[in-house]
């Protein structure tokens, strides 16, 4: 198991911990009888809802990227790791700034390759920018749900 695999369950379990304590705390000011302590009892009950709601929404959005990235791996076309890193393992960014017009180009060219919207997701990644990294990766799990339903 990754350690970034690994890092994710370990804090899932520490959600899930507190989305269960948070939950029983709820509960207990739900039947006191002040009206306030019942509303902040109803808020200890909604946020847990909210956190298992956010938390299941990500460990799916994690396994949606483990497998476009091990059907890219396996058809060999996942992008190269080949570029330079700091002593902490980082991607030098402007390495990564470097090479990111080619798979810009490259998604430009296959705007419907969900291929190319993970390759372009992974530069983003390496180069620190991880909001167009997510909205690329979704971009690529949306275009490959719509291919698989085209092969159904």
């Amino acid at each position: 198991m990754s350690r970034t695999k690994l890092g994710a369950v370990v804090l899932g379990v520490f959600l899930a911990f507190f989305i269960l304590v948070t939950a029983q705390r709820g509960w207990i000011m739900l039947r006191d009888p002040d009206p306030v302590a019942t509303l902040i009892g109803v808020a200890f009950l909604i946020l847990p809802l909210i956190g298992a709601w956010a938390l299941v929404v990500e460990f799916r959005f994690g396994s949606r990227i483990e497998k476009l990235g091990r059907i890219l791996e396996a058809e060999g076309r996942l992008p190269d790791d080949d570029l330079p890193r700091t002593p902490s393992g980082r991607v030098v960014r402007d390495a990564a700034d470097g090479v990111f017009e080619k798979y810009r180009r490259e998604t430009e060219e296959a705007p419907e390759d969900w291929r190319s919207w993970f390759r372009l997701a992974c530069i983003y990644d390496a180069a620190r920018d991880r909001r167009r990294a997510r909205e690329a990766m979704r971009r690529a799990i949306a275009l490959h749900k719509q291919h698989e339903g085209r092969l159904l």
